[in-house]
This record gives C-alpha cells, sequence and structure tokens, in this order.
C-alpha cells in the first residue's frame, strides 16, 4: 500500500486528521514494566516515529479517522481541544492548534459531520467534542449524534469519581463530554452497537472500564480502529505490557491479545488512536505473540 492521504477499504473511505504530535512521557514512565532492552533491540524501527532519537521519550499522535461510509461522515476520537484547562499536563493547557483546519482541508466543515466516536473518555479523545464560543462550551459538531461508551460516561464523571481531581482528566468532563449531553447530543451505548452496515462499536475494556474499538467488515475487507489499546509498536510484540494509564492491567492484556488475534485472523489493518508516522499495520501470530507483517502509511492532514 503506498504512502496516501485517504485509503478505501470495502465500501469506506479512511482519511487521518492530525491534531498535533511529539514526545509525550519517558519509555519508563509511560510502559513501567516493559524492559529497557526492548525498547533498544526495536530501536531502529521506532525512531523517529514513536521513541525519539536522543532521548528516551515515546513519541505519539493526537488524531482522528475521518470515515465515510454509507452517505454518513463520522469521526473516530477528536483529539486534546483548543482552550482546555489541563492542569496536569502543561503541554496541552489552552492550546491554539489548527485542527478545525486540517479537517477542512480534507473536504469536512463542522457541521458536515454526522457522528463522533469516543472510544473512551480520556482527555485526549474528546477534546474537540466541544469549543469555546463567548465563554460557554458547545459542542464543535452541531449536527451530529456523540456516540460515548456508558461505563466511561460513568467512571469519569466527578460526581461519581473524586479521584479525578488532580489527574489527566481533570475538567474533561465538565468542558468537553457534559456540554455536548446537555444539548441532547449523545448516545449511550453498553456493550456494543452497529454503526451501519460496515461499522460497528466493540466492548474492549481495561485501558478504561468503556474503552471501545470500532471494527470494519466491508467485502473481504477487515479495519481494527484500535482506540489505546496500544500505544507503541512494541506492544504487538509485546502485549502483555501494558502503559501506566491503564486502569485494569489484567483486563488490558486480555483485551489487546484477543484484538490482536482477531486482526491476525482476518488480516485486518490495525489503525491505533496514536502511532504517528506509520500510522497503519497489518499483525501476525509469532509463537505465543504477534509480530507486525506490514506497515500501511497514511499521510496526516
Amino acid at each position: 500500500m503506498q504512502d496516501t492521504h485517504e485509503i478505501t477499504l470495502g465500501d469506506v473511505t479512511i482519511t487521518r486528521i492530525e491534531e498535533t504530535h511529539g514526545p509525550i512521557m519517558p519509555t519508563d514512565q509511560f510502559f513501567p514494566d516493559l524492559p529497557e532492552q526492548a525498547w533498544k533491540e526495536q530501536r531502529a524501527m521506532l525512531v523517529p516515529d514513536h521513541l525519539g532519537a536522543d532521548d528516551a521519550m515515546v513519541h505519539a499522535a493526537m488524531q482522528t479517522w475521518l470515515l465515510r461510509s454509507e452517505g454518513s461522515t463520522i469521526l473516530v476520537d477528536t483529539g486534546v481541544g483548543n482552550d482546555k484547562s489541563r492542569p496536569a499536563v502543561a503541554a496541552w493547557d489552552h492550546l491554539r492548534l489548527d485542527y478545525l483546519g486540517n479537517l477542512a482541508r480534507a473536504g469536512v466543515r463542522p457541521e458536515d459531520v454526522d457522528l463522533v466516536i469516543n472510544t473512551h473518555l480520556h482527555v485526549d479523545h474528546v477534546g474537540w467534542n466541544t469549543r469555546l464560543v463567548d465563554g460557554d462550551w458547545v459542542p464543535t459538531f452541531p449536527n451530529a449524534t456523540y456516540l460515548m461508551p456508558k461505563a466511561d460516561f460513568e467512571f469519569w464523571n466527578p460526581a461519581n469519581n473524586p479521584d479525578i481531581a488532580g489527574g489527566v482528566n481533570e475538567n474533561v468532563f465538565e468542558d468537553s463530554v457534559a456540554p455536548v449531553h446537555a444539548a441532547g447530543q449523545v448516545l449511550l451505548w453498553e456493550e456494543g452497537h452497529t454503526i451501519d452496515g460496515s461499522l460497528r462499536l466493540e466492548a474492549a475494556p481495561g485501558h478504561t472500564p468503556g474503552s471501545s474499538v470500532v471494527t470494519l467488515t466491508s467485502g473481504s475487507d477487515r479495519a481494527l480502529f484500535a482506540g489505546d489499546l496500544m500505544h507503541t509498536p512494541l506492544q504487538v510484540t509485546h502485549p502483555d505490557h501494558n502503559s501506566c494509564f491503564c486502569e485494569d492491567p489484567a483486563q488490558s492484556r486480555s483485551t489487546r491479545r484477543r484484538l490482536l488475534g482477531w486482526a491476525a485472523d482476518t488480516g485486518a489493518l490495525v489503525l491505533p488512536a496514536h502511532f504517528s508516522g506509520h500510522s497503519a499495520l497489518e499483525v501476525e501470530h509469532q509463537g505465543s505473540g504477534f509480530a507486525i507483517k506490514k506497515w500501511a502509511p497514511i499521510t496526516r492532514y
């Protein structure tokens, strides 16, 4: 597959809309139990898209998968957002980025969006759900239905979870989730949700209670929009290692193995939420784990 802005699988067209990319956290903090040797052995594959060339920082992208399917315009995850107060993450505090410009360059205006899918409700997946207008947070996509997992909607509500204060998700529910719900644009789902004849939401808990993935089945093509199933390609070859942000480590490992197994069995293209540069890949079984079969770069807008 050639490097391209847009690919088509079956009846679905896929475009990559990037908000930002760069260093996130040191490897030993992001993946506390992933051996340093693993990073060294795979360095040639990881640098520069997934690992800094001159440091031990994990590199990642904040991005949206734009899908056009059965006449609908669909966004899978919405990044960090502009103007948001993020006291726990200085790099994401009160951003001013041209995400909507990137979306426009792909031919999409906010009012064109029919469906927004938040694979889970972490800070870096819901930010452009809303934008600041005259001091109020309003839905960025006024004509869209926002699909949110009910388990995350309940878990990240500060009324139910006082531990959110001081963490990375501080203020997120209030400025990026609640305003959309108040506008009557949220559909909460459980276990699974059929989007159309090609696309379906599947529960993938572990990273968060409501974490999910989108599966594509169209003609002979298969794809897995994997959300935060993985944050580094090393989790293909080392599937039992989690990021420090996984709420249920054992469940995360089980979910990752199950879904990578499905992708390997079906030849599905895997599109994680945060892989920059070489952003999509195919995987295969190798021993008791998995290996990267090939990369499928998709140029970012």
